[in-house]
């Protein structure tokens, strides 16, 4: 067996907290400059430059790409060979959100559903587990705004609904986000599965790399399509009319039951902040 320590994690957790916040990843980046070159509105271009030159400003400065610092959200898939000494894993990766959200000044984003008391150290958070074979431990991070958040949307569509009936719900709940989610937007779609896994399938889509191709030549083909007909809606950055409205579609599917159709749909603003840390 393979020991990993809680107090490794705990440090790797609180550092990719502060870096996730203040560094705007290079795949994003890239992808916000290559927007600007075609896009058509001189709003949307004096917004897409208003972009970049915010996250220049955080990168230099060490402070965070927008006020909003995110619900912290784990996938961990743990190897069977893997041993976690130390302490147990759940209370290391709150411990690295708690130390990182001090140490980097992080608004604190997590309260009661109800009363709306804050908790003060943005955890809880969201950990998903999968065993998986081997002896590593690999983590997805990702610090998820809640402008974004509230405007992703989960769907039990019947199987007649087919391909043109997804997408058309893609669509729609693209357009009626409208500048809530803070264009360009990153659009993670999962189908199939069950209820929650269709969630999860979406929240997995958008930790893959913008400018990487999809594996499955199918999903490539639906992914350009959905792509396509959401830069024609006019949304444009911010919401204030232009081309770019979408930065691009990540799609994840998988077999579901014969009476039904998940479709989740999960909407990731420009401020796209997610990592991959391996152990």
């Amino acid at each position: 067996m393979r020991q990993i320590s809680t107090r490794t994690i705990i440090d790797r957790i609180k550092d990719s907290a502060m870096r996730l916040n203040f560094e705007l990843k290079e795949d994003v980046l890239s992808s916000l400059k290559d927007a600007l070159d075609n896009e058509e509105s001189q709003v949307g271009k004096e917004i897409l430059n208003q972009l970049i030159e915010n996250a220049g400003i955080a990168r230099h400065d060490m402070i965070p790409i927008c006020q909003d610092t995110g619900l912290a959200i784990i996938i961990a898939e743990m190897g069977q060979e893997v041993c976690i000494v130390g302490g147990d894993l759940r209370s290391a990766f709150e411990e690295g959100i708690r130390q990182g959200y001090k140490e980097g000044y992080l608004r604190n984003s997590v309260c009661h559903p109800f009363t709306r008391e804050n908790t003060g150290d943005n955890t809880p958070i969201i950990v998903h587990f999968d065993m998986v074979p081997g002896d590593r431990l690999k983590l997805w991070f990702a610090a998820k705004g809640g402008g974004s958040e509230n405007m992703s949307r989960l769907f039990m569509l019947p199987p007649s609904a087919g391909w043109v009936g997804v997408k058309e719900k893609i669509v729609q709940t693209v357009e009626e986000a409208g500048p809530n989610p803070c264009p360009p937007t990153i659009i993670g779609v999962g189908i199939g599965g069950s209820f929650e896994q269709s969630a999860l399938l979406a929240q997995k889509a958008l930790f893959r790399p913008l400018g990487t191709l999809n594996p499955d030549s199918e999903l490539v083909k639906m992914e350009d399509e959905v792509l396509e007909e959401i830069n024609k809606t006019g949304i444009g950055p911010q919401g204030l009319g232009g081309r770019i409205t979408s930065l691009a579609v990540h799609i994840l599917m998988m077999p579901c039951h014969i009476s039904s159709l998940p479709l989740a749909i999960d909407i990731q603003c420009h401020a796209s902040r997610y990592t991959e840390i391996i152990f």
